[in-house]
Parts: structure tokens; sequence; C-alpha cells
């Protein structure tokens, strides 16, 4: 565990910088063991969503600066629409959005929580669900993660719209 954080203290400076002078954000470095091998993934993001086109110009510049470690496959992605929130800049960022909470040991029988952040900071996650406050010791929280809003995928009628390929459909009907 000991060797798995100097080795992410090591590098993320060297993702960070990379990160900014390509006018992106860093958001995240990780080393995880799966069964295929060590990942070192590393998270960026910019401005208005990340770009393929932008990851893979972040991989091959980052890719010569991490060589010299010990790891089996770089990844470089996006922390996704449904991000943890860890940083100050992710708490600003989902202070009145949705989020979901998980906790380490259940509480009113529950792991899961899902509502309204309404305060998050060293000690302490509020969230707002159906109109009851929830509040968490922040030792007992696992995770909080930010809940993408779909709406924009509902029609007039606020129903789902159903998105096919238009390729797909058509062979379907033949």
């Amino acid at each position: 565990m000991a060797r798995k954080q100097s080795l992410i203290s090591t590098i993320q400076p060297v993702c960070e910088k990379l990160a900014a002078d390509m006018g992106l954000s860093f958001y995240d470095v990780s080393l995880d063991r799966e069964p295929a091998g060590l990942y070192l993934r590393i998270y960026i993001d910019a401005e208005g969503g990340l770009s393929l086109d932008q990851c893979e110009a972040y991989h091959r510049a980052v890719q010569p600066k991490v060589e010299r470690y010990e790891y089996d496959f770089l990844e470089v992605c996006s922390p996704g629409i449904d991000r943890p929130v860890k940083t100050e800049k992710d708490i600003e960022r989902a202070l009145g959005t949705t989020v979901s909470v998980h906790l380490f040991k259940a509480q009113d029988g529950r792991k899961d929580f899902e509502g309204t952040l309404l305060k998050m900071d060293g000690e302490t996650v509020s969230v707002s669900e159906n109109g009851q406050e929830f509040a968490f010791p922040r030792a007992q929280v696992s995770l909080v993660k930010m809940v993408p809003d779909l709406s924009a995928l509902d029609d007039e009628n606020g129903d789902a719209v159903e998105i096919l390929d238009a390729g797909l459909s058509d062979q379907a009907n033949e």
C-alpha cells in the first residue's frame, strides 16, 4: 500500500503539469490491480467535456513520462458524468445537485442515499432526500458521486426518448 501511494504521489505532479500544459484539467490518478495486470489510470477533463482526440493526445504525451514506472496497462479517461465528488472544486460543482452517498455501514437500515447535496466538508456530508435531511460523518461515507441529469433525453411529455442507431433499426425492420 505504501509503495502504491508513493508511486501515485510521484506520478501525480507529472500528470497534473502535463494536463495544464495541454489546456486540460487533471482529476485523479489510480493504480489498480486487476486479473489482467496492474492498471495505471489517469483521469483528465476539459471545459465542455473531454473528446477522444484529447484523450489520445494526452495518452501519447504522458506515456513517455510514466514508462519508467511499474504498471502493465495505461488508461487515460474522463472521470465521467457520474464522477466521484472529491475535491473542493467538485464540491462547489455538486452543491445543490443530486448526488448518491454510499456508506461503509448501514444507517437507518440503508447504505445508499440519493438526494440534493447540501453540505460537504472534512467532517460532514449532508443531503436532502424527499424533503428529509440526512447528515453523515465524513468518516462513515465511502463514496459521494454525482448523479447525471438525463432529463434532456425526455420529450415534451416527460417520457424518455428512445434512441436507436438508425442503421441498426432500419436493418431490424427488413
